[in-house]
């Protein structure tokens, strides 16, 4: 290609690319798949790598976060950014719709936004490209987050439209939608780690977190809420937003214009009723002058805006006994409190039990026995203790302290540096550790073993029929059938599936062993670095944390792991029973023979499993589909192919390609 060829791909894949984003992150329209959307992104990146003098800063390219920032440098705000005054009260509301009557008589209109539940930032733009981001702060000055923001795909890095400023400020809340928080906290339990509070919590330390690797690997989304200059395009907020959402940000659609204080009264009460409905969290109404005339006229307090005012919902909580405390053993040996409470009801369900976290929080709360507890369900997955009533305290109440050895197997519990939990170090012969990894081994995103759950895995392993997952390969059907709750036909079914688990690609494997903060996507990344279990054995740290998203932590652990020899010994009688261990796909992962075709696939095969041949097909441009139509280039044909499929394209003259003719031809 000639120069201005490159240079033309180059502008045009840019583009493309901030084209998507907005459709996906803003308009949550996406048009186009993952999988399509990575190839548009390597294709960039390769071209901006080759041709350096064609790459700009703000190139989609650099969402992926740099090298490690040793600090955060404070900046100071163009704008002071204060916090809102907060109310609860309708009356307090009243007051402030008063005062300001009372200074303009004349009609007025209020702007109403949801409060959103995150980290305050606020963004700066130099002829519509993205130059610097900065927390709160103090309000006169915060931290610049500039490199980890840049990775939030509700970003913008480059802004065009009508009446735009040269210089800018856009001010938002940068938050964590509750379907990916709980992701997030599912990845985390697995992988044996603190689990968060809730998506502020989250949100708010991702964002001043040092590697922003790490912070452009997290879910994070980008709500703004207000725009600064010296030379604003409208007269009002409202205006205002709205243009900013033309620009490429990311406004709700939430935001509403109220004539008078009774309109705001109507919103804030529909809110409350809905605000379990919206894919993120709120905690209350944010109430503006529209008018930026009377913003500025108006002013400020030394600490808040005198034109707006937060209504802030009531946070769900109840006080009730604290009757103990009981210590649980994760599968990773993460020792979690549990209160156990005497039932109140709260947020529309009856509660018994409540989160602590770890031994910190108890010292925190200073808990005592037998104390009266407030606990809270505002935002929060899980109740929690927020605090004592200590005038409630008996003078003989003794103070609750966390345990020294392990509840299950006695063992003494260890705290390892820069970490809150405690931790169980038998992970070999400690029974809820030993059920725990089997559990997880057997689940269905690690090896998807039909029939097993896990009572059945309780049941197993109280009848000493297994005490690690490669036990579970040598079970029998007669081993099985004399036990309760299962016949002939479960167990045939259960050996069935652990047959069926040997053909689960090497990645899904070793995300199964349950290695300490090894979760799916640090699986697949070590897999795409290391064909083998043996490569990932004869691994030296140095060569794990060259890889990206393995820091000192996770390799740390993987080598702890393998160094275990009883570990060693599992993993060699898995391969004896031939659950894979190596990626059999790896040399067959590139290419454009698939280019343009629309392949099914039906079937059981040998020589791959349905997921590798699906990544196959990706890797050499194909697209996989599900359903069988006049555009399906092909089937890939396993044997039993279901019947209704084969007839279906007989019908419609698709081709039925074999297992071996595909490897042949394509491959």
């Amino acid at each position: 290609m000639k120069q201005s060829e490159i240079k033309e791909r180059i502008i045009k894949l840019k583009k493309e690319i901030e084209d998507y984003n907005n459709k996906y992150y803003i308009l949550n329209q996406p048009i186009i798949t993952d999988f399509e959307y990575d190839i548009l992104i390597n294709e960039l990146n390769t071209l901006e790598k080759k041709y350096p003098d064609f790459f700009t800063e703000d190139s989609p390219t650099q969402r992926v976060g740099s090298d490690i920032t040793k600090q955060f440098e404070q900046t100071e705000h163009k704008y002071p950014m204060l916090s809102l005054g907060n109310t609860y009260s309708e009356e307090d509301l009243k007051d402030f719709d008063n005062r300001i009557r009372k200074l303009y008589p004349d009609s007025f209109d209020y702007v109403c936004e949801l409060k959103y539940d995150g980290a305050s930032i606020s963004i700066i733009y130099s002829n519509g490209r993205y130059k610097q981001a900065i927390t709160r702060g103090d309000g006169t000055k915060g931290d610049d987050v500039t490199l980890n923001v840049k990775t939030i795909r509700s970003v913008p890095l480059k802004v065009t439209g009508s009446a735009m400023p040269d210089e800018f400020i856009i001010r938002g809340e940068i938050i964590i939608p509750r379907a990916e928080f709980d992701e997030m906290n599912e990845e985390r339990k697995a992988n044996g780690e603190q689990l968060f509070a809730n998506p502020r919590n989250a949100a708010a330390g991702t964002i001043k977190m040092l590697d922003p690797k790490i912070v452009a690997s997290r879910p994070l989304d980008c709500l703004v809420y207000y725009l600064l200059s010296d030379k604003l395009p409208c007269d009002n907020h409202f205006d205002n937003m709205k243009l900013a959402y033309k620009w490429g940000f990311k406004v709700p659609d939430s935001i509403k214009k109220c004539k008078n204080i009774e309109e705001v009264f109507g919103y804030i009460s529909f809110w409350e009723k809905e605000r379990g409905k919206l894919p993120y969290e709120i905690d209350g109404v944010v109430i503006k002058v529209n008018s930026i005339a009377i913003q500025e006229e108006l002013g400020y307090t030394s600490k808040s805006p005198r034109w707006a005012i937060a209504f802030k919902f009531k946070a769900e909580r109840a006080s009730t006994e604290l009757l103990s405390i009981v210590f649980q053993v994760g599968r990773t040996g993460a020792i979690t409190p549990v209160a156990n409470l005497k039932s109140v009801y709260l947020a529309g369900t009856t509660v018994k039990r409540a989160t602590l976290h770890n031994a910190d929080q108890i010292a925190m709360l200073d808990l005592h026995e037998s104390d009266q507890v407030f606990v809270e369900k505002g935002g929060e997955i899980i109740p929690k203790i927020i605090g004592v009533d200590k005038s409630k305290r008996k003078p003989e109440s003794k103070t609750l302290r966390f345990i020294t050895h392990c509840p299950e197997c006695g063992t003494p519990l260890i705290k390892k540096e820069n970490e809150a939990n405690h931790y169980c170090p038998n992970y070999l012969h400690c029974p809820p550790q030993i059920k725990g990894r089997i559990e997880h081994f057997i689940s269905r995103k690690a090896m998807n073993i039909d029939g097993l759950g896990e009572e059945t895995i309780d049941l197993l392993f109280k009848n000493r029929l297994i005490n690690n997952v490669a036990d579970l390969y040598d079970l029998k059907v007669d081993q099985l059938i004399p036990l309760e709750r299962l016949g002939v036909k479960s167990a045939e079914n259960i050996i069935e599936g652990i047959k069926e688990s040997k053909n689960i690609p090497y990645y899904k494997v070793l995300f199964a062993l349950g290695i300490r903060h090894v979760g799916e996507i640090v699986a697949k990344t070590i897999c795409k670095n290391f064909n083998s279990i043996d490569d990932l054995i004869s691994a030296d740290i140095e060569q794990l944390t060259n890889i990206h998203e393995i820091g000192q932590k996770i390799a740390f652990s993987i080598k702890e792991f393998i160094n275990d020899s009883e570990n060693i010994e599992q993993i060699n009688r898995l391969k004896s029973h031939g659950v894979r261990f190596e990626d059999l796909s790896s040399s067959k992962k590139t290419g454009s023979s698939l280019e343009g075709k629309a392949i099914v696939i039906s079937g059981v095969f040998s020589h791959y499993s349905r997921d590798e041949y699906k990544e196959i097909i990706e890797n050499n441009g194909g697209r996989n589909v599900s359903s069988i139509s006049s555009s399906t280039s092909f089937i890939l044909a396993g044997e039993n192919i279901g019947p209704s499929k084969k007839e279906k394209a007989i019908q419609l003259g698709i081709p039925l390609i074999n297992e071996l003719d595909f490897l042949n031809k394509y491959l």
